[in-house]
């Protein structure tokens, strides 16, 4: 769906883009570093979990379907929105499939009825909260931006995403703040704006030509008006 043209300066810097914050997101991920500060809470001793070698195999292969198949689902998400621009309609059907799927799995998983009870405390609260923000208003935004600036614009806020979550981890939970983290921090965020000034060219390129396809027009359809006149 993106337009693909070696030539152009603004398909160059997307993909140059797009690699450097693919590349910031593994630096963040993979490589610690020394530590730059710590936090109060950082110095506690913390309780890590140790799993065997081969959970974290499988984990990783989890996380690598579940990267591609959120991809394949913006792209399929954006095919329908072009074929039918209306947000909250596939909200709707997206929140009801998605309802009747997460309830058949679960009365698989767990078929205590009493488990479903929901009462009033932090699990109604978890439950409304996750309904509403996690699932209704999260999918929404994201409809919305896939029809407006296409599929790639939405992928690109996943690696900023781990941005966010190292700052907020920093700041509310006290972890430890590494070289790794801010070196990478800096890398994705360098291709995250290099993808959009991108976009943004690319943009203005294709609006200055339907300009110029329409100044074009113009006296041809004057001519034909003053023919039809005649």
């Amino acid at each position: 769906m993106e337009k693909l043209d070696c030539r152009s300066t603004s398909t160059l810097i997307k993909s140059l883009g797009t690699i450097v914050s693919i590349a910031g997101a593994f630096t963040a991920t993979l490589y610690k570093g020394p530590q730059i500060f710590l936090t109060s809470s950082s110095l506690k001793p913390q309780n890590y979990l140790h799993f065997q070698e081969t959970d974290w195999v499988i984990g990783g292969l989890y996380l690598v379907v579940d990267c591609v198949a959120a991809s394949l689902y913006l792209i399929v998400q954006a095919s329908i929105l072009k074929k039918y621009p209306v947000e909250l309609i596939v909200v709707f059907f997206y929140c009801f499939f998605a309802s009747i799927l997460s309830a058949i799995v679960s009365l698989f998983m767990d078929r205590n009825l009493n488990a479903w009870m929901l009462q009033p405390g932090t699990r109604l609260l978890a439950v409304l909260y996750s309904g509403i923000f996690g699932s209704a208003f999260q999918v929404s935004v994201m409809f919305w931006c896939i029809r407006r600036k296409g599929p790639l614009f939405v992928a690109m806020f996943h690696p900023l995403g781990i941005v966010i979550a190292a700052a907020l981890g920093i700041i509310f939970l006290g972890d430890t703040f590494y070289l790794g983290s801010l070196v990478g921090s800096i890398i994705i965020v360098v291709g995250f704006y290099a993808v959009m000034w991108g976009k943004t060219k690319e943009e203005k390129v294709d609006e200055d030509k339907l300009a110029r396809n329409i100044t074009s027009k113009a006296p041809l359809l004057q001519i034909k008006d003053a023919e039809t006149k005649i």
